[in-house]
């Protein structure tokens, strides 16, 4: 039985690249469609949100205000004792059901779906006959299910590709899109966890949760809820699902903690690259395989049972029979040294610049580093950190290096020993 539910009804956005100092997947509906605005929208304009369409949706950019401001809410973010709250609630989440869900997601997924204990989860990636990524989601074995978070800006489109696959696959497995039925708030920073813990029940173990973990849960007293220790920022922090009734509520009572600060789009980019992730649209989209991309190890080890069966879509493209990567005609990687910052589509020379080598994917200027960094792809033979290159940033050519990421280092969260 292969069947698609989907919780509600729902508009497919086309996604356009705009404002470049922000994320830049930003995302507009089509002229006769009207964005989307989460259930938080209306706490985002009391709370001083600049609204901008993403992926479909209004959502702040930043807010004004005392600890407004890109800047400010990054810095809060990794300061100690505090936290970030985001609005993601634009994202897809998707429940899939039937005894052969773990057998159908490996073969979309590049990672070890059936592999994963009940309560794990783990970082995969949707790949296309080509090897190519259609996107990446964290998916975790939820039990009686197993629950996958995907990108807002890809995520018709990501559905689109799952029914197909569906529809070719002989086994009992059902997706239920949950719409907008349910919203999701990240909490990220060295205090999410004691300013999540107030609205857990008492009892729950927050101690002993692993970082890529998650469980369904009540939050606040609110049934149907769930949390995931996981994040976009290299901090330890959660992801929390609740229903769209309860999530003004909820996001309110974490707001009450002064140490949680009201987080926007700006500071969630500048988080995610200082701490080396990608971006969907920028740095990884269905042109770069998983081994271009320096995602190889969501596959696992070189021995690993996915990378020697294959078995998902592109999997001869880019990996042998012997489980080795095949070799990779470019490859991502970090990238310091330069003066000004080098924005999106920046193209990257060798020393002698004079010939071109790859393209800046992304960049900005580092709060906590106080210098520009960005990430991009170069030929895979000049990729070696430490490895002298040229930027043209504004018409100049500007001397920079390539480095390891990522440029800080990440806080995630280890249970004690």
């Amino acid at each position: 039985m292969n069947t698609l539910r989907i919780a509600g009804t729902n508009t497919l956005f086309r996604s356009l690249r705009a404002r470049p100092a922000v994320a830049r997947s930003m995302a507009t509906a089509s002229s006769n469609e009207p964005l989307v605005k989460t259930a938080l929208y209306d706490l985002h304009i009391e709370l001083g949100g600049d609204m901008v369409p993403f992926a479909g949706y209004e959502l702040p950019v930043l807010y004004k205000g005392e600890n407004g401001g890109v800047m400010k809410e990054h810095l809060w973010c990794r300061e100690e004792g505090k936290a970030a709250l985001f609005d993601v609630s634009h994202m897809g989440q998707i429940r899939w059901h039937g005894k052969d869900r773990a057998e159908f997601l490996e073969k979309i997924v590049v990672g070890d779906i059936k592999g994963l204990a009940p309560g794990s989860g783990c970082l995969s990636l949707v790949t296309n006959t080509k090897g190519g990524i259609i996107d990446d989601t964290v998916i975790t074995n939820s039990g009686d299910y197993i629950y996958m978070v995907v990108n807002g800006a890809t995520k018709f489109g990501d559905m689109k590709h799952f029914k197909e696959q569906l529809d070719a696959f002989d086994g009992d497995v059902t997706m239920e899109y949950l719409e907008d039925s349910m919203q999701l708030l990240a909490i990220q920073g060295p205090g999410a966890a004691s300013a999540v813990s107030k609205l857990l029940p008492d009892g729950f173990d927050l101690k002993n949760m692993a970082f890529m973990t998650g469980v369904d849960t009540t939050l606040d007293g609110v049934d149907g809820c769930r949390i995931t220790r996981c994040g976009y920022t290299g901090e330890d922090g959660f992801e929390i699902a609740m229903p769209a009734s309860s999530a003004v509520s909820i996001a309110s009572k974490l707001l009450e903690d002064p140490t949680v600060n009201p987080t926007g789009l700006g500071a969630r980019d500048s988080l995610r690259l200082e701490a080396g992730l990608c971006l969907y649209g920028n740095d990884i989209d269905e042109t770069t395989t998983p081994i271009d991309a320096a995602l190889g190890w969501t596959m696992g080890g070189p021995k690993s049972r996915r990378r020697m069966e294959g078995g998902f879509l592109g999997a001869e493209q880019i990996i042998t029979p012997e489980g080795k990567f095949k070799k990779s005609l470019k490859k991502r990687v970090g990238i310091v040294g330069m003066k000004a910052p080098a924005r999106e589509h920046t193209e990257i020379y060798d020393a002698s610049g004079e010939k071109v080598i790859g393209e800046i994917t992304s960049g900005t200027f580092s709060p906590c580093l106080k210098k520009p960094i960005a990430m991009g792809y170069v030929e895979t033979d000049l990729s070696k950190p430490g490895t002298e290159i040229m930027l043209k940033i504004r018409n100049k050519m500007q001397s920079a290096q390539v480095t390891k990421m990522p440029f800080v280092e990440p806080r995630y969260y280890r249970v004690p020993e």
